[in-house]
């Protein structure tokens, strides 16, 4: 059983949305070795704080595939003032209601790519990209996504995401514009992990047991 390292990322990401509060210091279990990142605190509005202009490098991105290279470079850094611009109008408004802020986890030694476009109408986007770590072991992770874009007076912004949480199961769909949903699914998800992890333990110390009638020495 294994749970992606970039879900734990980007449920870090998007803690101040679902109700986590502001914080002076960054999340304790925060992926990877320390960022980087800005440490901009500013409030979440209504109105997107400008955004860096894109590097030369991705200039030849579709739009949407920009937006979520400048998401996901944000959450890469640490980069909290970026990372709440580029969410959807709505997706602030809320985070704005509940007095919170996107708080990323910075990591140094994380790496991603920009995958595929599939445009929906003329207003929404679904995005592919990939997302390579460390895991607890040190050992290079990688891990898919699908990205939802809404198209905004700003530009394309970011509604919520598709992740693989366990291997082999059906993606978990986070709306960004619906925190109380995405806090269910979120809350699910940890003890979901809790609770394979204990039966895990449970399976490897029973595998261990002598068996009824061993003699023991």
């Amino acid at each position: 059983m294994r749970c992606t390292a970039f879900v734990a990322v980007v449920f870090l990401a998007t803690a101040g949305i679902l109700g986590c509060g502001k914080s002076d210091n960054p999340p304790a279990a925060a992926i990877g070795q320390g960022g980087t990142g800005s440490s901009s605190t500013g409030a979440p509005g209504t109105a997107a704080p400008a955004i860096p202009a894109s590097p030369a490098s991705i200039n030849s991105l579709e739009p949407p595939a920009q937006a979520v290279y400048q998401w996901l470079d944000a959450i890469r850094t640490g980069n909290d003032a970026v990372a709440t611009a580029m969410l959807t109008q709505v997706a602030r408004q809320k985070a704005l209601e509940q007095d919170r802020s996107v708080r990323p986890a910075a990591s140094d030694t994380a790496r991603f790519q920009i995958g595929s476009v599939e445009y929906i109408g003329e207003d929404g986007a679904r995005v592919a990209s990939k997302w390579t770590d460390l895991d607890e072991n040190g050992q290079p992770q990688t891990d898919e996504a699908l990205w939802v874009l809404r198209k905004e007076a700003d530009g394309w912004r970011i509604a919520g995401v598709a992740a693989t949480v366990f291997d082999g199961e059906p993606p978990l769909l986070l709306n960004f514009e619906d925190p109380e949903e995405m806090a269910k699914k979120q809350q699910w998800a940890r003890e979901e992990i809790q609770r394979r992890y204990e039966a895990q333990q449970q399976a490897q110390a029973a595998g261990n047991q002598p068996a009824e009638g061993t003699m023991m020495r």
